[in-house]
């Protein structure tokens, strides 16, 4: 069998089919393989995929920890950074703000 399908959590190749997914005979981690592929993908709040250096839009006012005042909805940010693997997965500066994380969720594509 020359198309080994590696598991994505311990990286092992002793995986096999079961129904529709795939199963890790090692760490016992289930996938579907068809969502794998789409994994490092960042897409916004309207499902537009997003790439490095895009332009975003924040959609929504998002309060900032220890900033007197939140990001306003409509707030440009410029050259963004994607972080596929993190919970807030765009890095990006903000003028007035300095360097921050955000949430894919709360932007859409400018």
């Amino acid at each position: 069998m020359s198309d080994i399908i590696t598991c994505p959590k311990c990286q092992s190749e002793f995986t096999y089919p079961s129904d529709n997914l795939m199963v890790c005979s090692q760490c016992f981690h289930e996938w579907d393989p068809a969502e794998v592929e789409n994994e490092d993908k960042v897409f916004d709040s309207n499902g537009a995929e997003l790439q490095n250096g895009d332009a975003v839009v924040v959609i929504k006012d998002l309060p900032v920890k220890g900033a007197p005042k939140p990001i306003k909805a409509g707030t440009k940010v410029k050259n963004i950074r994607l972080r596929p693997d993190s919970d807030h997965n765009i890095d990006c500066k903000i003028d007035g703000f300095g360097s921050m994380a955000l949430k894919s969720e709360f932007v859409k594509k400018a």
